[in-house]
């Protein structure tokens, strides 16, 4: 039986969260409690999305302008099993880079991976990783990493060429599963807007109109 993978939510094409185009997801639960994460009710350890990793190669590769795929969440290490079969999938079918974000340091990830292969099959599995909490006061508006005590990890030199503590942010909103979702890490000012935009989208639904 294939693994399943528990989403907070997915998109099949973003250019907010790395180089080039790209398909995102985000796993639903953590355990790690950060204060003012952008969204607490993924870090919940309930059912949300629950799929087949065949599902979610399916919407991956069903885009062939992608050439790669950001994992996020929630805490992507509390799937790794599944996370691992869902790359192994893919990369037999098309060679995408992988990125991940993790809030864990990576010096915790390598003492973990010692009694958890999976963990260590899936940093073998990144070409990057993103690390830490995320600590609101030193979100400096910069770069693909939230605040600025997270680190830049290239595990790979394949996106060396990619500078993730300096790009530029960029957002979108994006409609999936009848939900809007806000891809990217946003800029500052950019939440309270989407914060607004969904208001309106779900009283809309309320009102019973299609969204």
């Amino acid at each position: 039986m294939p693994e399943k993978l528990n989403l907070a939510s997915f998109t099949a094409q973003t250019y907010a969260l790395g180089p080039g185009l790209r398909a995102a997801l985000w796993v639903q639960g953590c355990v790690l409690n950060c204060p003012a994460c952008i969204v607490p009710e993924w870090q919940v350890s309930v059912n949300n999305l629950v799929v087949d990793v065949n599902q979610v190669y399916e919407w991956i590769i069903e885009s062939p302008a992608i050439t790669g795929l950001t994992i996020s969440g929630g805490e992507p290490m509390l799937q790794a099993a599944a996370l691992n079969e869902l790359i192994d999938l893919v990369k037999k079918e098309r060679d995408l880079d992988i990125v991940c974000y993790s809030g864990y340091p990576l010096e915790n990830l390598l003492k973990q991976m010692i009694n958890n292969r999976e963990i260590a099959r899936l940093l073998d599995n990144l070409d990057v990783l993103i690390d830490g909490p995320y600590i609101q006061k030193w979100d400096d508006n910069k770069g693909l990493r939230g605040s600025s005590n997270q680190r830049i990890h290239y595990l790979t030199p394949r996106l060396k060429y990619f500078d993730f503590e300096n790009a530029p942010r960029t957002a979108e909103f994006q409609i999936f599963n009848h939900e809007m979702i806000l891809v990217g890490v946003p800029p500052q000012g950019v939440l309270p807007a989407f914060e607004d935009v969904s208001r309106q989208l779900h009283n809309m639904r309320l009102a019973g109109a299609e969204v």
